[in-house]
């Protein structure tokens, strides 16, 4: 489906060794499909299917490195909207350089189609995680919202605003690290005397200046990812309704349940991030100062069993890498392996 060939325009391969036919779509191994956030969770018997295209694992045949692939059918691009969302994402994302940012490596096209080539996260979204595990722990909560402020502080100090953060567009790499991934709404901060009236985004991750055509800036980022916060701990979003109008009223009236198994720093966080008036709302550097992340355990590292299920802590360290290290100097006997 990638047709092999790079554009050899303006983008061209984009920083992709190889160069000319340097990619083939492989199959899991060779050929996992992803999922329609692009990024390692496998779609059974068919590629990933997203909002503009479809999701592939493809492998750069000269040196074997592994990318995600989202192929665009030109046919989509034409439709309203569809080609000035994609090309705003190529315009942004190929000049953006963070640890915590899906990488775009480049983009090339054929007859049909178009193909950007983003940094894979082959551990899958965060949305994902939730699914298997329903919610996460404090610790865990830490370890990735640092990273995401981390990524978002960056955005935000460029002048960029992304306008549709959520669990689903917070991929992990291989070594659990979350990446923030899909610009396709994001712009630039609106200058002195303007705002950007227009409402898009996750309707249930809207904030109340944005219903209201007040400006997307980036406090209405803090409230989505205070929405994404919310929803990890709990296991289910702070503002919830079956009818669009009922959920922007309450979206709008800014009350929500606050469980009583949330913790007071996480209480006063999502307080802060959720506040009616876009100015209470701290910035990602501000919240990087919150109690909640310099007071609590925040682990160094997450297992990969994180994906599925609670992981136990023994000091900074995963009970299950403490374990291997035991294994493999004798100290504790290895288990018996299955037959």
């Amino acid at each position: 489906p990638l047709g092999a060939r790079s554009s050899g325009g303006r983008g061209g391969a984009g920083g992709v060794p190889g160069g000319r036919g340097c990619c083939t779509a492989t199959s899991a191994p060779p050929g996992t499909p992803l999922s329609p956030s692009g990024h390692g969770e496998k779609a059974p018997g068919a590629p990933g299917e997203g909002t503009f295209g479809r999701c592939y694992q493809v492998t750069e045949v000269t040196s074997g490195r592994l990318y995600a692939a989202k192929v665009i059918p030109r046919a989509r691009l034409a439709a309203a909207g569809t080609g000035d969302r994609v090309e705003r994402e190529l315009e942004l994302q190929r000049r953006l350089r963070h640890r915590h940012i899906v990488r775009l490596h480049g983009h090339f096209t054929d007859r049909g189609h178009l193909c950007l080539l983003l940094e894979l996260c082959s551990r899958g979204s965060l949305a994902g995680v939730l699914r298997a595990r329903g919610r996460l722990t404090e610790p865990e909560v830490r370890f990735y919202l640092r990273q995401l402020l981390s990524g978002l502080r960056y955005l935000h100090g460029l002048g960029l605003v992304h306008r549709d953060l959520k669990l689903s567009n917070f991929l992990l790499t291989e070594r659990m690290r979350v990446k923030i991934a899909d610009l396709g709404l994001a712009r630039r901060a609106a200058p002195p005397g303007r705002r950007w009236g227009a409402l898009c985004g996750t309707p249930s991750h809207l904030a109340p200046e944005v219903l209201e055509r007040r400006g997307h800036a980036g406090p209405a980022d803090i409230w989505a990812l205070g929405c994404a916060l919310y929803t990890a701990l709990t296991g289910h979003a702070p503002f919830e309704a079956r009818h669009r109008q009922e959920l922007y009223r309450r979206i709008r009236s800014a009350r929500y349940p606050l469980p009583p198994q949330l913790s007071p720093g996480a209480r006063a966080l999502i307080a802060l991030m959720l506040h009616p008036d876009p100015a209470a709302r701290p910035s990602p550097a501000g919240l990087l100062s919150h109690p909640f992340l310099t007071q609590g355990f925040t682990p160094r590292t997450l297992p990969p069993c994180a994906c599925h299920s609670v992981p136990i802590f023994v000091g900074q360290e995963p009970l299950c890498r403490i374990l291997r290290g035991l294994w493999g100097c004798g100290c504790v006997p290895t288990p018996p392996q299955s037959t």
